[in-house]
């Protein structure tokens, strides 16, 4: 096994770009600590595989896991929308403050996209491109070459190159840097444990910078979905950016230290506390989840007959919390009288709250559910 290197500084035109060293080899890691830490993020994720498992309907929640996701990991690229408003309906967003809230958007969609093509497509540098292409769809760096690979030098941080933070490695050392990237993922080979992989190649794609924009987003888009490839997760149940985003300074000191001292084990180290806190969070919200759920069903049941249709109302809350009578009239055929009866019903027995104070044009939402995934 091999010390890690991460690669080195090259002097040119009077800027410093990184050049990566290759990952696709057994490295080794010193820490005592981490085998510790790598057992405790195991044994949490396989707990919350289990619980994804356990929840009946999880196709239910896991939209708002990818909603909390999009949110968090946006936020660390610095939008505004907040997780109420990534669930809002597209006519409540203010003009201020749409741009933010498609991007959120755009996140959700192509977590779901990437997710389905694992089925038929590979981890792979083609499916990170189709979900790259998403994310730009229309937004901010809709004209920075969205699902392209950069052919232009970029940078981060500071106005020009000569004052950047950090400058990526060039444009014509991404082809081979992509393609051991790519090796690494899939080289069953390497006695690398896959959590200490998914750390490293978070790692490996960030410094690459291979995209003119969105880079954060499609990197951390890779835990989850290299995750959920090599099966330790069945759902993308683990939106580990909420704990990049609550410790931002942190997460980039860990993912610079390692370049300017080859310092893997350190990064490594934060990744692990991450899945596992990210994990052990998880685990809590399922078990409130399912509290919620058979508390909301006795309040149904005790409606009397005919609870078919509220049963299903409830099911369609939990992908869908914010809702008006006219959305509960198409998803469920029935007439404006009877939809506006469904939710009289939900508010009576304190499962829906209106939240506009209007008379016309109300929404209602399912507060004591958003609520678990705010905290």
């Amino acid at each position: 096994m091999n010390k890690f290197e991460a690669g080195k500084f090259k002097l040119i035109k009077g800027y410093k770009p990184f050049s990566p060293a290759f990952i696709n080899q057994e490295i080794e890691w010193q820490t005592p600590e981490l085998n510790l830490l790598l057992q405790d993020a195991n044994t949490l994720l396989g707990k919350l595989n289990a619980y994804s498992h356990l929840v009946p309907d999880i196709d239910f929640f896991i939209q708002m896991y990818a909603a909390k996701e999009a949110t968090t990991s946006n936020r660390i690229e610095g939008t505004r929308t907040t997780f109420d408003e990534a669930l809002d309906n597209e006519e409540n967003i203010l003009p201020e403050k749409y741009d933010d809230w498609q991007e959120v958007q755009n996140y959700i969609t192509a977590l779901n996209q990437s997710i389905d093509e694992l089925n038929a497509l590979p981890l792979s540098l083609r499916l990170l491109k189709n979900a790259h292409k998403t994310l730009l769809q229309g937004v901010r760096g809709r004209h920075k070459a969205p699902g392209e690979i950069r052919k232009t030098q970029n940078w981060i941080g500071g106005s020009s190159l000569q004052d950047a933070f950090f400058i990526p490695p060039e444009p014509n050392e991404l082809p081979e840097l992509l393609s051991d990237l790519e090796k690494f993922l899939h080289n069953q080979d390497l006695l690398i444990p896959d959590l200490i992989k998914a750390g490293i190649a978070h790692y490996q794609f960030e410094t690459i910078h291979p995209f003119l924009d969105g880079n954060g987003r499609v990197g951390r888009l890779l835990i989850i979905l290299y995750l959920v490839d090599r099966g330790l997760l069945d759902k993308p149940v683990l939106y580990i950016s909420d704990f990049f985003e609550k410790n931002r300074n942190s997460y980039y000191d860990a993912l610079s230290m390692v370049k300017t001292s080859n310092n893997i084990d350190q990064w490594l180290r934060f990744f692990l506390k991450g899945v596992a806190d990210t994990a052990k969070d998880s685990i809590h919200k399922f078990n409130m989840i399912t509290a919620l759920r058979k508390e909301c069903e006795q309040k149904v049941q005790s409606l009397g007959r005919k609870a078919k249709t509220r049963l299903e109302l409830l099911n369609f809350l939990y992908s869908k919390p914010n809702i008006n009578a006219k959305m509960i009239e198409d998803k469920f055929k029935l007439s404006t009288p009877a939809s506006n009866k469904l939710i009289a019903e939900f508010v009576e027995i304190g499962i829906l709250k209106e939240k506009t104070g209007f008379k016309r044009n109300r929404y209602f939402v399912f507060e004591d559910y958003l609520k678990i995934f705010r905290d």
